[in-house]
């Protein structure tokens, strides 16, 4: 009997892929495939483009967003270059989608707004016996899963008391409304931004914790500068080794 080694083949071998987006995700998915196919065209709305750029790749260029796609496979950009594709990648985000919590419950989804939801976690009408983990976009995200569920749980428990159903509504009423003066797109509510420390010092007020150590804030920081600045090498390649000392001392704490 004879074995055999069988490699699964590329999909995107010698393919010309249009990639669609730009944010970490796109990022990697881009590089990671540059080395098997024969073009990638990654198309950007962040930051702002207005003409195709090379990159240090020799088969990777960067393009503002499509202006349509072709029956043929063609895909036209808003600065007027075209190429014809054999793949396109959607690395766009998702949409959040709780159909069974609709008109039962009275929570929805408008424009990827979740709500209403008193800071991103509570429906007021509804707290604490159903509860949001991990809705809140661009933040230090695993700090963040572990402040909010501490939060639910000392709420569950009795150790923490949530404001009255009306404070909490009149809460979510005037955050949206300053979303809205800000000009602030509904599809963002739940990007914390530059918000994030802001946010995350608050929920770990109301559990009773410290805030965000100050080392975490500067690695989220030089991560972000970077990802923009060095973005073909910013998972490998960093500077903010010095931060690690005091990490390691942090996390001493817990051994």
């Amino acid at each position: 009997m004879h074995s055999h080694n069988y490699r699964v083949p590329d999909p995107f071998k010698g393919q010309v892929v249009v990639v669609v987006g730009y944010a970490p995700s796109g990022v990697d998915i881009s590089r990671d495939i540059v080395g098997v196919a024969k073009e990638v065209h990654v198309a950007r709305r962040s930051p702002a483009t207005s003409e195709t750029e090379s990159t240090a790749l020799p088969n990777l260029w960067l393009y503002p967003m499509i202006e349509r796609v072709e029956e043929d496979g063609s895909v036209l950009f808003q600065d007027g270059s075209r190429v014809k594709a054999d793949t396109i990648l959607h690395c766009t985000g998702y949409n959040y989608h709780f159909p069974y919590l609709g008109e039962y419950l009275g929570i929805f989804v408008d424009d990827n707004r979740v709500g209403p939801l008193y800071k991103h976690v509570f429906p007021p009408h509804l707290a604490p016996h159903i509860s949001f983990i991990g809705l809140s976009l661009k933040a230090l995200v695993f700090p963040l899963l572990q402040l909010q569920s501490n939060w639910v749980a000392g709420v569950l428990s009795g150790r923490i008391e949530l404001p009255s159903q009306e404070d909490m509504m009149e809460d979510v009423k005037t955050f949206y409304s300053e979303l809205e003066a800000r000009g602030f797109p509904k599809r963002h509510t739940h990007d914390l931004g530059a918000c994030t420390y802001e946010y995350e010092d608050w929920v770990a007020k109301q559990c009773g914790h410290d805030g965000i150590e100050g080392w975490r804030k500067e690695m989220f920081i030089a991560a972000l500068k970077n990802f923009v600045h060095h973005p073909e090498s910013y998972r490998d390649e960093w500077e903010d080794g010095h931060l690690l000392t005091q990490a390691n001392r942090d996390f001493t704490k817990y051994l």
